[in-house]
């Protein structure tokens, strides 16, 4: 049995920070960060029958072409990832009751629709790009153990043989192979970098002075396996890690707004960004 100070309860019965209870939440659930795009991706539901909002998480549940769907709000950062993965996680595998673990472990299908930065010449702004790979340049895994794939260990020592000046060490997680098969079959796929702040951790100077100056120049240069760091932004590898941790299903759709070569910003910002979420939820409810 859980304590009350490890898994927290509010007093009406639902769990601390998303404010829900287990069954207000589907078994595929669409993240995004910004609170405003939540109705961006509801609004396409047929019904919409809960409602929560608490701090930055904002959660609709509704159904669509006959599938349960949720919409959740992670706001910005890996650190907010740990929050929201841990507590749905909580929410299909804890009984509230007993506060034990049940007996059969339920897995989430979880897809982040998020904005993304490039930092290859040759990915056109526009682009919707699935992560195969993600690279956590934040700290969040090494507060966990997990279970890590073959291939996430090579392009781990990889990584960091390459990235031999940094002070911390970096991650990798892999997505889901389920769903870059139903969602992503016929997009570009590439690694996805993931960074802990918007401005130095990607590079970005207005009075600082980074420690590490040419992250970003050093990335675009970075191979394996015939596979290039592609893109950047601020959640996946945290996402990917713990999906895999906790044994749900993870991908990230990145719809690339920015050119971090060309130093350039997409005109049409939204009109990409439904582009995606309308993919998204045409391929997760078409009728097979």
């Amino acid at each position: 049995m859980i304590n009350d100070a490890e898994l927290i309860l509010n007093a009406d019965g639902s769990i601390y920070h998303l404010n829900l209870k287990p069954h207000e939440i589907a078994d595929t659930i669409i993240f995004v960060g910004d609170p405003d795009r939540v109705t961006e991706v509801s609004k396409y539901f047929d019904s919409i029958e809960i409602k929560k909002a608490k701090r930055e998480f904002i959660t609709h549940s509704g159904s669509l072409n006959g599938k349960k769907l949720s919409v959740i709000s992670t706001g910005i950062g890996t650190d907010n990832i740990d929050i929201v993965l841990t507590e749905l996680d909580a929410l299909v595998n804890f009984d509230f009751n007993t506060r034990a673990l049940k007996r059969e472990m339920s897995s989430l299908d979880i897809v982040r629709i998020g904005t993304s930065g490039s930092i290859q010449g040759n990915i056109a702004m526009g682009t919707i790009l699935a992560s195969e790979y993600a690279i956590g340049f934040d700290t969040l895994m090494q507060y966990y153990k997990k279970t890590d794939m073959p291939e996430e260990l090579i392009l781990q020592k990889e990584v960091i043989e390459f990235f031999d000046e940094l002070t911390f060490k970096p991650y990798v997680a892999h997505a889901s192979p389920k769903l870059l098969n139903l969602l992503a079959y016929d997009l570009p796929k590439g690694i996805t970098m993931t960074a802990p702040g918007f401005y130095g951790p990607q590079g970005r100077n207005l009075r600082s002075t980074n420690m590490y100056p040419n992250l970003i120049r050093k990335a675009n240069m970075f191979k394996f396996d015939n596979r290039q760091i592609t893109n950047l932004e601020m959640e996946t590898a945290g996402i990917y890690a713990l999906s895999n941790m906790y044994g749900h299903h993870a991908i990230s759709i990145n719809a690339i707004l920015a050119s971090r070569v060309q130093d350039t910003f997409c005109h049409n910002p939204a009109e990409i960004v439904d582009q995606a979420i309308q993919l998204v939820l045409q391929r997760l409810t078409a009728k097979s």
